[in-house]
Formats: structure tokens, sequence, C-alpha cells
């Protein structure tokens, strides 16, 4: 990739990593692990393991024990060849649309918080699936850093206090919240931060490879509150949990492809975007521009609009992935876009028929997309006592609309947003990206891929690049670094936009590591963007 622009053009300028082997992640001593563990002998998929394990101690407010979590790995010695986990849970088997209207009389919407909207905990299946495929190091000597930090404690990072805070606000009265306060109140950048409960978990986690967990007494420990709670939750939804192995989906976007997970993943919104996009005038526009982030916009409206009416469990999905892919459908969508003024984007009628991102290469060319989270920050705001486990809230992106294919049903997977993303370019692999925070997940991919492809940048700057949202409410929000001038065009073209304050964490947070070259002994290039505290590392 040398043909890219090597310019930091933005104030961030975060050094650039190039090194062999490489773990990038959203909190330095996460990254730290990752690294510790290539250094052991472990392989790309260790260090993607033994840093995600780490972030659920040093990174609660994103991720927690109790979550679910996505991987793509892409294999040395079979270029070209990626393989998708699918490590999410479903719905209690006692749920139903009837049981939480009973519940909670009058709703419209799942619950955003407390046992109603936590879903089976997938992430510990997957942690195993992972090492058990494809680690070289022994599962329990991954959890070696998480213990540490639980057990003996670790300085909290400022904007990881800053989210603490934002939720002990809005979490501190559910059931087993207050295990994560400190004298009631969240800990403050720079305050140590330590949980021997957690300590003692992961170690169990760690000694009965996942087994406890999900049919031993850790499992025991959760069913058990959630019976005390009036919960549904039981030991049999636990042990009934499995990771799958799937086949990632795929969107060539000029020249370079851009591979995400299939349903009941957003991934697919990314891609429907960028394929949108490849028939709009981009060519004729500049970064950072309204011209752009218009046309940008536009496509993305478009996508979000199909996956928010389509995507859900693939067992209850009405359309297949590849019939929201048609490359003549998305042709035909992009001619709703007008480059001058918003418009209305209802679904199309389709043919035929609080989150961490990390990623992990190696020497020997292995590569590791990994993403995974509690939702929205702590999730559920549960947690069982003793344990550490914060349990997500996975379940509150069900829909309650009579015949949404994404109705609440037990055993069923809701609608997810966490999206692991990788690019090859020619049938070879290039790399793992990422970007943490709920529905930004697929427009920060959308505008990471345009600005390396159509604009040459490199992965630190298109990482730092100044970045816009649509809200989950259909508002444009834009950092204050694209300029109000900028804003006030969007404006004027139909937009609801409002510029974020300088300091906003609404724009989620990028990491990304891409081969220099073809040859492997040129090593890789990663980078960790400014809006978390994260860092990527190497030799």
């Amino acid at each position: 990739m040398t043909d890219w622009n090597w310019a930091q053009p933005y104030p961030a300028r975060r050094a650039p990593l190039m090194a062999r082997n490489a773990v990038a992640t959203s909190q330095s001593l996460a990254s730290q692990a990752g690294l510790h563990a290539l250094a052991r002998g472990g392989n790309a998929v260790d260090a993607a393991l033994a840093a995600a394990i780490t972030l659920t101690v040093v990174e609660p407010t994103m991720n927690g024990l109790g979550g679910d979590c996505f991987a793509i790995v892409s294999e040395p010695g079979s270029p070209g060849t990626l393989h998708g986990l699918n490590a999410s849970g479903r719905a209690p088997a006692g749920w139903s649309a009837a049981w939480i209207r009973d519940r909670h009389p009058g709703a419209t919407v799942m619950p955003k918080i407390g046992w109603d909207s936590v879903t089976v905990p997938g992430q510990v299946s997957g942690w195993v699936a992972l090492s058990k495929r494809f680690g070289k190091l022994p599962f329990a000597d991954l959890f070696e850093a998480a213990i540490r930090y639980a057990r003996d404690g670790f300085s909290v990072t400022p904007v990881i206090a800053r989210q603490w805070q934002t939720y002990a606000g809005t979490l501190h009265a559910q059931p087993g919240f207050g295990e994560f306060l400190l004298a009631g109140r969240a800990p403050r950048p720079g305050e140590r931060w330590r949980m021997p409960a957690q300590a003692a978990t992961l170690e169990e986690i760690a000694a009965t490879g996942g087994e406890s967990f999900y049919r031993g007494p850790i499992a025991a420990r959760i069913a058990a509150f959630a019976r005390a709670c009036g919960a549904t939750l039981t030991e049999s939804d636990l042990a009934a949990q499995q990771p799958e192995w799937v086949s990632p989906i795929a969107q060539d976007y000029r020249g370079t492809t851009v591979h995400e997970l299939p349903p009941n993943g957003q991934g697919i919104a990314a891609l429907m975007a960028l394929g949108i996009a490849q028939h709009l005038p981009i060519a004729e526009t500049q970064p950072d521009t309204a011209d752009r982030i218009h046309l940008q916009v536009e496509a993305m409206r478009l996508a979000f609009a199909d996956a928010h009416a389509q995507v859900t469990d693939p067992a209850h999905m009405r359309v297949t992935p590849a019939q929201m892919l048609d490359p003549g459908y998305l042709a035909q969508r992009a001619r709703r876009v007008d480059p001058k003024r918003t418009g209305q984007h209802p679904p199309g009628t389709l043919p035929g028929g609080g989150t961490v991102y990390l990623c992990a290469a190696d020497a020997s060319g292995m590569m590791v997309s990994l993403i995974q989270s509690n939702y929205s920050g702590f999730g559920s705001g549960v947690v069982v006592p003793g344990t550490g486990i914060s349990l997500h809230n996975r379940g509150s992106a069900f829909s309650l609309a009579d015949g949404h294919p994404n109705l609440i049903e037990g055993g069923k997977r809701p609608f997810h947003t966490i999206i692991p993303a990788f690019l090859t370019r020619n049938g070879q692999p290039l790399g793992p990206f990422g970007v943490m925070g709920a529905n930004m997940q697929p427009q920060g991919h959308l505008q990471l891929v345009m600005r390396m492809v159509d604009d040459g940048m490199n992965p630190q700057a298109s990482a730092d690049g100044p970045r816009w949202r649509i809200t989950d409410d259909g508002k444009l929000l834009v950092e204050a670094a694209v300029g109000q001038a900028v804003a006030d065009e969007l404006a004027r073209r139909g937009h609801p936009v409002s510029v974020a304050p300088p300091d906003s964490l609404d724009f989620g947070s990028a990491q990304m590591i891409v081969r220099m070259s073809d040859d492997l002994a040129d090593g890789y290039y990663a980078a960790s963007e400014h809006r978390r505290d994260g860092q990527a590392v190497g030799f």
C-alpha cells in the first residue's frame, strides 16, 4: 500500500505504528496484554483474546463478562479465506412479546435496562471457540493480565472515567450495580480500581475453559440471581449457548473488498451504503465538504432503512443478504439520492423474494478483527453479586411491533449492532478494522473506507478525520472539526444537523491494522485513534 498519502492532515497527529506483529485496542493496558501474548509465542488470535479479556476489566464502561462478541479471522496459508464467528446469545426461552407487555403495560419498545433487557451472554463461548480453533497458547494463559488488573488494580483513564460517571447516574439503582461504584460514585481519572470478585470469576472461567460460565457454578449464580429478581433467564438458557462459525459477506468498493459478518449483525448496512455510494458522484467531491458528507449520509440513510426493516436472527429473516446486496437493487436505491437535497428514504422493495473493538496481526500473516460489547455501556446495569459480571442489555434491540421480523421471541437472536470488518484486495487479505459505538459502527466503516479508497489517506489519517453520525432519532450530528460553514450548508440541503461539542464521545473509536505490502516481511501499519484512551503497539 505504498500509494497511500502519508501526510497526517488532521490535528490529532497520533504517531503511526509499523511492525511485523501488532495489536490495536481502545485501552493501552489491553493492547500491551495482547502484545505480551505475541511475545510469549502466541499468534494473533491469542493476542486478540488476551486483549479482549483484559478489556472486560480495564474498560468496563464499554464491555464486560456478560456481553456478546463477533470476530473475523484471516488464516495464513489460506489467502482470501476469512472465518467469521457469531458469538451472540439468544433470548431466554420464557420471553415473548406478550410476556413483556404484561410486565410493562403500554410499552411500545423493549426495556432499555434491567433484567428484561438481558439475553444470554455469548462472549465467553466465543473466546473458547476462537482459542480452540486457532490459538497456540493455553486458554488459561490468556487471562493473566486481566486477573492481575482485577485483583491488584489499575488507574482509570480519563475517557473511561467520564463514561463511568455518566452510566453511574442512570444505572445506580439496578440490581448489583453498586459493586461497580466507589462509595456510591464512579472512580475519577487516575483513581485506582480493583475488583477481586471479578478476578475470581476470571480465574474460574480460565480454569474450566469457559464451562463454568454456561454449565457450572457461575451459570448457577447467574440463574439464581435472575430467579431472585423475578427474571426468566435459566440454567437451561445458559447451557444452550453455542457460538456459530459463519461465512462473511462482502461488497466491492472501487477495487477494495469490504467484508462483514452476516445478520443478525448490522454490518450489511455498511456494505449496502458502500454499494449505493459507488453509483454516486463521490469522485467529484472533496473530503470533509458538504458535498461529500451529503452523499455519504444519504447512502447511509437508505441502507439503514432496509437494515432496520429486515435484519434479525437469520432464521427469522424474510429476505437474504444476497437480496439486500443485489447490485441492481443498490443502483436503484442510489437513484433516489439528490446531490443537492436530502430526501425521505423508506425501506425498498427487495428483489427476488458501549462496545470495544480491537484487532491483531502477526508475522505469519494471521489477522483478527474482534468486537465485544455490553451494548449500552455497562449494559443492563444488572451485576451478578460477588462475580463482577455485568450483564448486557442486548434484548433491548428486539422489536415489539407485531409482524416485524425482529419481534421478540424466546430462543431468538436480536438485531445486533457490533460488527467487525476486514479488507481484502485482489483476493488477498489487507487487514482488520472496526469502529466501536452502536449505530456509529456501519457509519464509521463507510467513512473510513472512503477516506482510504477514494482519498488515498493512510489508516491513521483515515481514523483521525472528522466524522458525522446519523443519530437514533434520525438527526445528523457532526464533529466540531467539520466546521460551522459545512454544517450550515448541510442544513440548507435539508439535513436536521447539529454540531457536537469538541469533546463529544458520540463518534465511536476506530482501530485498524493493514499490511504494508504483499511481502509479510514488511509488516503492518497499525492505527488507534485519538477519540479514546487506546494504543497501537507492536514489535
